[in-house]
């Protein structure tokens, strides 16, 4: 994978974690994408076996939707949304980008 697709897979990967406000507190959800779904979106197979066959995967996964525990009470919802945004981009950056 070349430094734009990963970029391209961060962006996108970013766009699948949701801001849920139907609650008393804001909670965040991600959309785990499939094989079919990263198929989709023109990413080959090397990207899925770097994401969804690796072992850091679940853990990105759980450390987004708990973001909203680790916020501040003053935190808006929109930046907890930021937050659990930028565990994407900060998992990435460290597993891909090596």
């Amino acid at each position: 994978m070349d430094r734009d697709e990963i970029t391209l897979l961060s962006s996108w990967l970013q766009g699948r974690v949701q801001l849920r406000t139907d609650g008393d507190e804001p909670t965040i959800s991600f959309d785990q994408p499939t094989a079919e779904d990263f198929k989709a979106q023109g990413f080959g197979d090397e990207a899925i076996a770097r994401t969804l066959g690796a072992s850091w995967w679940k853990e990105m996964v759980i450390d987004i939707v708990e973001t909203p525990e680790f916020a501040e009470p003053e935190d808006s919802p929109e930046q907890i949304l930021a937050y659990a945004r930028d565990v994407v981009l900060e998992y990435i950056r460290k597993r891909l980008f090596t």
